[in-house]
């Protein structure tokens, strides 16, 4: 049974860094893809970045150059280090993980709709 835990959230004032943690267990060596994903109050969730398991990411472009995602395979754990926080990035931030479904040939896609195992959330709150 696959379980993604994040944590690391949490309030902080416009300009300010957050780092974001997803701790997965379970059958993770299935994974092909991993990602980020956000949801503001009255909005649809939206996806931030994604992961391969080789490594190969891609952003959404309100992020880039803002948030750096990572992860270390022997730990099971993803990251997510959010830079210059600004209050539009104020969200509940979900971790996502695929099996097959959300690879391609141009990596992993940030459609919410291709991934299947998803965590709680943790809440991200950015004060100006």
């Amino acid at each position: 049974q696959v379980q993604l835990v994040e944590s690391g959230g949490g309030s902080v004032q416009s300009g300010g860094s957050l780092k974001l943690s997803c701790a997965a267990s379970g059958y993770t060596y299935r994974f092909n893809c991993m990602g980020w994903f956000r949801q503001a109050p009255g909005k649809e969730r939206e996806g931030v970045v994604t992961i391969s398991r080789g490594g190969r990411t891609n952003y959404a472009d309100s992020v880039k150059g803002r948030f750096t995602i990572s992860q270390d395979n022997a730990k099971d754990t993803m990251y997510l280090q959010m830079n210059s926080l600004k209050p539009d990035d104020t969200a509940m931030y979900y971790c996502a993980a695929d099996i097959v479904g959300a690879w391609s040939a141009g990596g992993c896609t940030i459609e919410k709709n291709y991934y299947n195992y998803w965590g709680q959330g943790t809440q991200v709150t950015v004060s100006s």
